[in-house]
């Protein structure tokens, strides 16, 4: 599973005063993608709570690019940051685009595996680590300074 994205609808309750999207439905939608991609490689929430472990995260990051509007419908997609052996702790990224297929936005994400009966970190599945190494790699960019 090189390319995990999905196309997600805006709707209106995703959308602030101004018109556009509001910023944490940005995080919103990179927190859908990530469970429909556990889903995908069969980690749904049954499994998880049969396993009873769940992802957790300690950071979570978006640069916002150029704005969503009410009619856009967005593409986004998963990829590989820096993700231990064992994927235990992990980096993943997600990059937002517009129906015309510019870039609106990138979050990056790092997270762990939490045993939820003990509340302390674990290591997942090999399944489940094999899944996060087959993701395509990416990168976080950073803004370059320009000349005003």
């Amino acid at each position: 599973m090189k390319n995990f994205e999905k196309k997600i609808e805006v709707r209106w309750a995703d959308c602030d005063p101004n018109r556009h999207l509001r910023h944490s439905a940005y995080y919103d939608y990179g927190g859908h993608l990530r469970i429909k991609f556990f889903e995908q490689v069969g980690f749904d929430s049954a499994k998880m709570q049969d396993l009873n472990i769940g992802p957790i995260l300690f950071k979570e990051e978006c640069s916002f690019i150029k704005e969503i509007l009410p009619s856009d419908t967005v593409l986004v997609n998963i990829l590989k940051g820096e993700v231990s052996d064992n994927a235990a702790r992990w980096v993943l990224h997600h990059e937002m685009f517009n129906g015309s297929g510019e870039k609106c936005a990138q979050i990056s994400i790092k997270g762990a595996w939490m045993d939820l009966s003990l509340r302390k970190l674990t290591i997942p599945p090999v399944e489940l680590a094999s899944a996060f190494h087959a993701l395509e790699e990416g990168e976080y960019f950073t803004y370059k300074k320009t000349k005003q």
